[in-house]
């Protein structure tokens, strides 16, 4: 029986992009399919009580900073504390993400959104940038502006709202989250229990 996990997160999240080249080779490691589900995270924050980080308090926004310092140190994974082109609206980049899915599969919508994240967190490009955003396709292999056209359909839309939805009604309020088994993780630090999940 095939092992499955939901993967929800935001292409923006600073925290989904420390974890994610982790909780990739895991998957690939363990044979679990991955269920791509990038979100809307603003809608989340709105229903869950999460605020947006502007609007966070000074010392939350502090210790924020100091574990990203530590994380990307530990993990040896480059990230600039407070980039260009940060905050950022993920939704451009959730829906190519979702039209790689569609149209190659997950395994290249896992690759394309590590190049995104990447992007923000270590070589400060604007992913709210369609150019920008087709570049990166192009980079994964892709037919940048064709993709990026297919991710501007309603059915994609549709896709992206389905995963809002989903992250609601599964009671998530921050990214990444992975569900496996029914049990949910939140945070990329959760990714050993993670992993005891995908041993079972």
């Amino acid at each position: 029986m095939t092992k499955a996990c939901e993967y929800y997160f935001a292409p923006q999240s600073p925290f989904s992009y420390l974890g994610h080249a982790r909780f990739a080779a895991l998957a690939k490691q363990y044979g679990v399919q991955v269920e791509i589900k990038p979100c809307d995270l603003g809608k989340v924050f709105n229903v869950s009580g999460g605020l947006a980080l502007p609007k966070r308090a000074p010392q939350r926004q502090a210790y924020r900073l100091a574990e990203l310092q530590r994380w990307s140190e530990y993990l040896d994974v480059p990230l600039n504390l407070q980039p260009k082109f940060f905050p950022v609206s993920g939704d451009a980049a959730a829906r190519l993400i979702i039209a790689a899915k569609l149209a190659h599969g997950t395994d290249a919508a896992l690759a394309l959104t590590g190049s995104i994240m990447r992007a923000t967190w270590a070589e400060e490009r604007n992913i709210a940038d369609a150019d920008t955003l087709a570049a990166i396709a192009d980079s994964c292999g892709h037919d940048g502006k064709a993709l990026l056209k297919s991710s501007e359909t309603a059915s994609v839309q549709a896709e992206y709202d389905r995963f809002t939805d989903d992250a609601i009604a599964a009671n998530i309020f921050g990214a990444p989250w992975y569900v496996v088994n029914g049990h949910g993780y939140w945070g990329q630090d959760r990714l050993d229990f993670v992993e005891r999940a995908f041993a079972k």
